[in-house]
């Protein structure tokens, strides 16, 4: 049996309604839309089409989003004034900073600048340390689109193997408090483990965020287990594929999440999402 699709683009048409509604609710409680700033600083070719889609869904869902672009030989010092800045606009609920930052300016800089209260994609030393410590947390939207997809599918997390296949601290490392949060049993692999298919091949859920195209193959996966792609690679060709070789996969995997129209749709929701739901944020019972 083929593996189930793990549709992102039909959960964000689900997702993008009831934001939709949060986002009036917000406007008629506050007496003014929520507003969502992005900082980018220089061009960045690579990233810029997830900013366009962000400022997108903002205005889809009735946010007003805002492109702050900073000049790209610019300081950590002047980074951190124009975060700073933006942390004290009434009007601004939500702040992004893009990564990754040019060469020569510290992440740091973001880590330690960036409001906890308003910190939509749980970059800050607030958020991150709110989520080890099992605290209500804002969260990168990316993990937060992964566990959102395997809700939205029933896909149960208590007590289930899950192996992460990368430990960045935007996806890997903070996917795996939310997952244990959640009583899932985590292992995280990275560029370093051993007979990295001895690991996968145990998992009943594997989450595929190493930035390498084709890595996981149908013979790394175990019949049946749920397989979450959160890789976005550019061939040569032009193509964009995930971490996992789909055809592969998808002849072994009980469920399976594309790339592209898998995760991709459902990450700038949930920032937005996070914004809207201040002070709620992400707790590590929802459901």
């Amino acid at each position: 049996m083929p593996a189930q699709l793990l549709d992102g683009r039909a959960i964000a048409k689900v997702v993008r309604e009831e934001l939709r509604a949060l986002a009036s609710e917000y406007a008629e409680r506050r007496g003014h839309t929520a507003g969502l700033a992005i900082i980018r600083v220089g061009e960045q070719p690579a990233s810029d089409v997830y900013v366009r889609q962000l400022l997108r869904e903002a205005q889809s869902i009735g946010v007003r989003g805002t492109l702050v672009t900073l000049a790209e030989d610019i300081e950590d010092a002047a980074l951190r004034a124009g975060i700073e800045a933006l942390n004290d606009d009434e009007e601004t609920q939500g702040l992004l900073v893009q990564m990754p930052l040019p060469p020569g300016l510290s992440p740091r800089v973001v880590a330690e600048a960036v409001s906890p209260r308003k910190d939509v994609d749980g970059i800050s030393m607030r958020s991150a340390g709110n989520l080890f410590l099992r605290y209500p947390s804002f969260v990168p939207a990316t993990c937060a689109a992964v566990v959102e997809m395997l809700d939205r599918y029933q896909i149960t997390l208590a007590g289930q193997r899950v192996v992460i296949v990368g430990a960045s601290n935007t996806v890997g490392k903070p996917l795996a408090f939310m997952l244990l949060a959640r009583d899932a049993t985590v292992t995280v692999c990275h560029i370093y483990t051993r007979d990295l298919a001895y690991w996968t091949r145990q998992a009943d859920i594997i989450i595929a965020a190493a930035g390498k195209a084709g890595l996981l193959t149908g013979d790394m996966i175990r019949p049946g287990a749920t397989v979450v792609d959160v890789g976005i690679n550019v061939l040569k060709s032009g193509a964009i594929v995930g971490d996992v070789a789909f055809e592969s996969a998808a002849r072994v995997a009980g469920a399976l999440s594309p790339v592209p129209g898998g995760v991709g749709p459902l990450t700038p929701l949930m920032a937005l999402k996070q914004m809207l739901l201040e002070p709620q944020i992400w707790t590590p019972d929802a459901t």
